[in-house]
C-alpha cells in the first residue's frame, strides 16, 4: 500500500494533515447532482481512503445536493480522530442541478446547519466561503459581509476554522482582517498557474493553500508533454501531474476526487513519485504551452 505521508504534512487550522487528501464531489451523481450511480461503490472510496491513510476530506452539501455529506456520514461516522473534514457554502442547487450563488447571510447560517446535520457533526471542522460571482476564476468585490457571518458561527462554536474558495489576494487580505484564515482553495493545477504569486504569499504566513480541479475538472488535462514525462517516469500523466502540485510549493494539500476504488489508488500513489530535476524543467513550461496555444 501506497505511503502518503512521504508527501509530508501541513497545518490545516488546528490539525496536522497528510497533503495528499480526497474531494467528495464525484461521489454524487453525472453533474454531481443526484445520487451515484453505485451507492456501494461510493461508500467503498472511502472506506479505501481512510484505510490508505487520508485524513483530510473535501466536500460540501451543494453536491448532490446533500449526497456527498450523508455518503460521508453513512461511511464514516462515528469519524476518526485524526479525520479533517472541510466542507463550503455561498452556492445552492436548482431543481434542475444548476449552480446559483448563496451568499446572503441567512443562506450562509442555514448552509452551516445543513453541513451539521447531515454530517452529524456538532462543529464543522473548517468551513470555507466559495465566491460564486465568477464560477471559477475569481473577481474582485468585498466579502466582509459573507466572512463576518462566518466569524459569528465561529464565536457561536459551530465552525472551528475558516477558509476561502474562488477569490483574490484582496480579498484573503480582507477576511484576515476580520477572522484567522486557514486555507484557500482556488482554480490550479499544472496548466492553469494564475495563482503562482498567491501560492507563495499564502505560505509565507503558513495558510494551506487547496487547488480545485488539480487534474482538470470536468475536462481533463491533455498535454502531450505531460504524457511524454509520465511514459518515461513509467507513471500516469495525473500521478505526474498531482507529483508537480506536491513539489511546487509545501503548503499545497490536494484533494483530487473519484468514484473509482482504483482511480483513487493511483491519485495516491503520487506521494511516492519523484521527478527529476530535467521533468520538472519541462513540465515547468506546460502553462506557457497552454498559453500559446
Amino acid at each position: 500500500m501506497t505511503d502518503i505521508s512521504k508527501a509530508g504534512t501541513f497545518k490545516l487550522g488546528d490539525r496536522t494533515v497528510k497533503r495528499l487528501g480526497y474531494g467528495a464531489m464525484q461521489l454524487a451523481g453525472p453533474g454531481v447532482f443526484g445520487p451515484p450511480k453505485d451507492r456501494d461503490a461510493a461508500l467503498a472510496v472511502l472506506h479505501e481512503a481512510i484505510a490508505s491513510g487520508v485524513d483530510h476530506i473535501d466536500t460540501s452539501d451543494f453536491y448532490g445536493p446533500h449526497v456527498t455529506n450523508l455518503i460521508i456520514r453513512e461511511a464514516l461516522h462515528p469519524y476518526p480522530a485524526d479525520l479533517t473534514i472541510v466542507t463550503k457554502i455561498g452556492a445552492r442547487r436548482d431543481a434542475n442541478g444548476a449552480w446559483l450563488p448563496a451568499m446572503a447571510p441567512d443562506e450562509l447560517r442555514q448552509a452551516v446547519h445543513d453541513n451539521l446535520r447531515n454530517l452529524g457533526l456538532d462543529a464543522l471542522d473548517v468551513v470555507n466561503f466559495r465566491r460564486t460571482d465568477g464560477l471559477h476564476e475569481p473577481s474582485e468585490g468585498s466579502i466582509a459581509r459573507e466572512v463576518s457571518v462566518l466569524a459569528e458561527l465561529r464565536q457561536q462554536g459551530l465552525v472551528k476554522h475558516i477558509g476561502l474558495s474562488n477569490v483574490t489576494l484582496t480579498q484573503v487580505e480582507e477576511a484576515r482582517r476580520i477572522v484567522p484564515i486557514v486555507c484557500v482553495q482556488n482554480l490550479y493545477n499544472i496548466a492553469h498557474r494564475n495563482d503562482d504569486a498567491l501560492i507563495d504569499t499564502l505560505g509565507a504566513a503558513g495558510i494551506a493553500y487547496v487547488p480545485f480541479f488539480p487534474l482538470g475538472g470536468f475536462t481533463p488535462l491533455q498535454s502531450d508533454t505531460l504524457a511524454n514525462v509520465a511514459r518515461k517516469l513509467g507513471a500516469t500523466p495525473m500521478q505526474v501531474a498531482l507529483a508537480w502540485l506536491l513539489r511546487r510549493a509545501p503548503n499545497i494539500l490536494l484533494i483530487p476526487g473519484t468514484s473509482s476504488v482504483g482511480h483513487l489508488r493511483e491519485n495516491l500513489a503520487a506521494a511516492e513519485l519523484k521527478l527529476p530535476a530535467d521533468a520538472i524543467e519541462v513540465l515547468n513550461g506546460i502553462a506557457g504551452e497552454k498559453e500559446a496555444a
